[in-house]
């Protein structure tokens, strides 16, 4: 989620070291005012929108803030990530902007300063007369309560919170993927909540999910190769229902990654915004943050390492938004803003990655929505924790995490504002209506009449209503319904009749499933239904694969003629099936789809490309022109997966074909930072499988020489900083390179490189050509200045080298580097990988242009370097790679 680093040097792309100590050009303004002040400027906001900066807690050293509620006399309450709880008493909308936030720290309990008695809070909720507080903690000698939920009241009536009750422990991994969330129900009697992956589901007293849940994934297992979640299973992140006193549970939902927020809408549907996992963007299994419609018993196929669920598996549900790469911390709707219409009806979005508050657009749609999203705000930098609408109408949110600098800002609408109109149930269309009514019977227990209704409806065609009706067998008894779905003649009811039985069967059952499943007519099916078909048959044989034996020869003889298909989702499940079965002709087959592979443009297509990210901040910025520059093919990567799990069917030449193959994956295409160890794990896998005296022969042809010992990374054949790496300050370093007599030019060249300044810079005619050259650095610059520039790149920025950011009319931003403009257009690079990639802005689009604040650097580039590899890289900037310089003579030779 959060971020830690200086908030101004956060931001943009590493490699342009901004050692031109000119003032940024002013901004140029077209449509809107600027303040002057650069925490407001920096927001780009829609037409009639206005913000406020509060209060900075950071300048009053309160912590970061990241979880904020109101209570029932108007005040905010908010949380600083690692500390206590504070109480605002807010200026009103309108006020003087020196009238400042009375600001209290709550002491809660019966502690002393400096214990903290409730607080370190990732979610807070004021309701029922209480305060519910998400902690998110390891218990020490600061804050002895541990990661759960309590409930904070104030019960002998003097305005301060005394009473704590511990309403859950919830158990699982401390960290940024625990609890987070709370929202009030609809019915303003019971509380809901959400769980990032890294906590377990708690018991609870009732499952809207059938607590069934598996990983149902015949894809050969690689998880994180650097660790992330590998002792985490299913079901992922959960949703789930509380009463107030917190001793009923109901789960709702589950399958998220790390679903930091969620909402719900006029009529109760409920919306939470997942987050992805960088690490595996370019891999066939990545998921973009999405927007998820959170439906009763719902599932979204989180699992861990590459085992993640495709949205095409009818046994989850596909997200209704993909928004892109981001770190999501806050969701909620604005029902309740004194904004016009279209925008109450907004779900807000924040990324806390880069910058941006989505407002997403909801058009029902059969049982669920139809999605548009615009860039409501953004900002650099602009790490976005939480946000809420206050009682006053305005939007409220709050900037930080992991210790960065934090605001709390204040937006309002000054326009008029046009009537609003709430929908209602009467406004759904009937698949909705149908999708609700089959949810009343979802529980252990429901009436037996709901198994025919859902039955009728197991072919419905609206993906959702097929999905509740599923759900509704699964909380029926197996035996009244066991044989029916055997039996059953209507293929697309049978599909998933099937797909429930799976999940309650035995291994007695496995053949009689499969046999029924191989009466329907494959070519008769649509593609949809044939990958129901093929998902089905997955989850049979992952759960009950001994009671399939005596059938698996058949179903190679019903599966084969159909792969390849047309059609790339349906090869990746022929693919998977085929290998696991043995198939003949499977790796010859897949080896084949291998070679030719094409991805497809339009699959999980997001709403924000990457490349429109780049720009923003420096963190990811590198990582992800890098990718994009070398991005691997998705469709082959998994091909090259599942071959890795083939043990037969090979002949030598095609075993040969496959580790070159691997050996060019590695060194062509640049992925997420786990892709090197991925692609290795298939590596392995596949050289798991050949005989023990060709392994050393087909480990180099696959490059295992290429590698380092853990296989995660490329190997570095240059000197390697030693470290200890500190976080270093532009007085420590100073102090330390104040002599830099008889320096190493070889090790600094190589820390030069190291530190990545040579993917940008040049020296004596070496490096890249992003940035400027520094050969003659030393010669206009003191050690001191140098050292400024690299640590701290935002204190000033070369005219030269900074982002620019153009606002445009229509909403959103482009943020990248200005290369020309005319009387009609701007010419914007926005992958300094990709330079020649220009996109072309027409200037009446354009509302503002202005400049970023930060540089274009990223900073701590030298944290890696312990004392004396700083020395060497600082003599070797200043010397320009002159071998002759002075710092390179002992000084002795010096004096001499």
């Amino acid at each position: 989620m959060f971020n830690r680093r200086s908030i101004k040097s956060l931001f943009f792309i590493v490699g342009i070291m901004a050692i031109s100590f000119a003032c940024s050009k002013k901004e140029e303004e077209s449509g809107r005012q600027l303040t002057g002040n650069p925490k407001i400027d920096k927001l780009k906001l829609p037409d009639g929108f206005v913000a406020e900066l509060l209060y900075s807690p950071g300048e009053n050293d309160q912590g970061s803030w990241v979880a904020m509620t109101f209570d029932d006399k108007g005040r905010m309450i908010a949380s600083d990530q690692y500390g206590f709880l504070y109480r605002l008493e807010l200026p009103p909308v309108g006020s003087d902007s020196t009238v400042k936030p009375k600001v209290e720290k709550l002491i809660v309990g019966n502690v002393a300063e400096p214990q903290v008695g409730m607080g370190y809070a990732q979610g807070l909720l004021y309701a029922f007369n209480s305060l519910y507080v998400m902690v998110n903690h390891n218990p020490n000698e600061t804050f002895s309560q541990p990661t759960g939920l309590y409930r904070i009241q104030d019960l002998d009536g003097d305005d301060q919170f005394e009473s704590v009750t511990q309403i859950r422990e919830l158990k699982g991994q401390q960290g940024e993927h625990g609890p987070h969330s709370m929202k009030v129900t609809p019915d303003g009697k019971s509380i809901y909540l959400i769980a990032g992956n890294h906590v377990d589901v708690p018991e609870m007293d009732a499952y809207r999910l059938p607590r069934v849940w598996d990983e149902d994934n015949l894809f050969p297992l690689i998880k994180d190769p650097r660790g992330h979640a590998n002792s985490r299973m299913a079901p992922g992140g959960w949703l789930a229902k509380i009463n107030p006193d917190g001793t009923e549970w109901e789960l709702i939902g589950a399958g998220f990654r790390n679903a930091f927020d969620f909402d719900y809408n006029e009529v109760g549907d409920i919306f939470a915004y997942d987050a992805d996992m960088e690490w595996d963007f370019g891999m066939p299994w990545y998921r973009p943050t999405r927007i998820n419609h959170v439906t009763s018993g719902s599932e979204f196929g989180w699992r861990t390492g590459n085992s993640k669920w495709s949205p095409v598996y009818p046994d989850n549900l596909p997200a209704i938004m993909n928004l892109g790469q981001g770190s999501p911390t806050n969701a909620m709707f604005a029902y309740d803003a004194k904004f016009p219409s279209k925008y109450r009806k907004a779900l807000y979005t924040f990324d806390w990655s880069f910058g941006i508050i989505y407002a997403t657009h909801f058009t029902p749609s059969g049982a669920s929505y139809e999605a548009s999203s615009e860039e409501f705000i953004s900002g650099s930098p602009l790490p976005l924790t939480d946000g809420v609408i206050g009682p006053d109408g305005a939007m409220y949110f709050a900037t930080g995490g992991r210790r960065l600098e934090s605001d709390l800002y204040r937006v309002t609408y000054k326009g008029d504002l046009d009537s609003y109109t709430p929908m209602t149930e009467a406004d759904l269309p009937q698949e909705a209506i149908t999708r609700r009514e089959l949810e009343k019977y979802h529980y252990d227990g429901a009436p037996a009449e709901g198994l025919e209704k859902a039955w009728a409806q197991l072919n419905n065609n609206d993906r959702y209503v097929q999905y509740a009706a599923r759900i509704v067998l699964e909380h029926q008894p197996v035996a009244t319904w066991k044989d029916k779905a055997i039996a059953e003649t209507d293929p697309v009811k049978k599909i998933h009749a099937n797909l429930a039985l799976a999940h309650h069967a035995t291994d007695a059952d496995a053949a009689a499933m499969l046999n029924s499943l191989m009466q329907i007519d494959y070519k008769a099916l649509s593609a949809k239904d044939q990958q129901d078909l093929l998902r089905t048959i997955e989850v049979i044989l992952y759960r009950h694969d001994k009671g399939a034996e005596p059938v698996k020869a058949k179903l190679v003889e019903y599966l084969d003629p159909h792969y390849p298909a047309n059609e790339n989702m349906l090869n990746r499940s022929l693919s998977i099936l085929l290998v696991h079965l043995d198939a003949p002709s499977a790796v010859e087959k897949t080896l084949a789809l291998l070679k030719n592979a094409k991805d497809d443009e339009n699959y999980q297509k997001t709403f924000t490309a990457s490349s429109d990210l780049i720009f923003r901040n420096p963190q990811y910025g590198m990582d992800i022109a890098n990718m994009l520059a070398n991005i691997p093919p998705a469709q082959a990567t998994f091909y090259a997966t599942v071959l890795g799990g083939a043990d037969k069917g090979w002949t030598p030449a095609q075993r040969e074909e496959y580790f070159k193959w691997i050996n060019n994956a590695l060194t062509a295409y640049k992925g997420g930072r786990s892709y090197v160890g991925f692609i290795d794990r298939a590596r392995k896998m596949a050289l798991s499988h050949v005989a023990e005296t060709e392994f050393a022969k087909y480990d180099e042809m696959s490059g295992g020489k290429l590698l380092t010992s853990s296989g995660n990374d490329i190997a570095n054949t240059g000197i390697q900083p030693e470290g200890p790496g500190r976080r270093w300050t532009v007085d420590q370093a100073d102090s330390v390179v104040q002599n830099l007599a008889g320096r190493d030019l070889v090790k600094g060249k190589a820390m030069f490189s190291a530190v990545l300044c040579q993917s940008c810079h040049t020296i004596q005619g070496e490096g890249g050509f992003i940035g400027p050259d520094l050969t003659q650095l030393g010669t206009r610059f003191s050690p001191r200045d140098i050292l400024v520039a690299t640590i701290d790149p935002s204190e000033t920025i070369s005219d030269q080298y900074h982002a620019t950011v153009l606002e445009l009319k229509e909403g959103g931003s482009i943020v990248g580097k200005l290369n020309d403009e005319d009387d009609q257009n701007y010419y914007i690079s926005q992958n300094p990988f990709a330079p020649d990639v220009i996109k072309t802005v027409p200037k009446n689009t354009v509302v503002l242009k202005k400049n970023a604040e930060v540089s274009v650097m990223m900073p701590g580039l030298i944290n890696r370097l312990n004392p004396e590899e700083l020395k060497d890289l600082m003599a070797y900037l200043i010397s320009g790679g002159n071998p002759d310089h002075a710092v390179y003579k002992t000084q002795t030779t010096g004096q001499e």
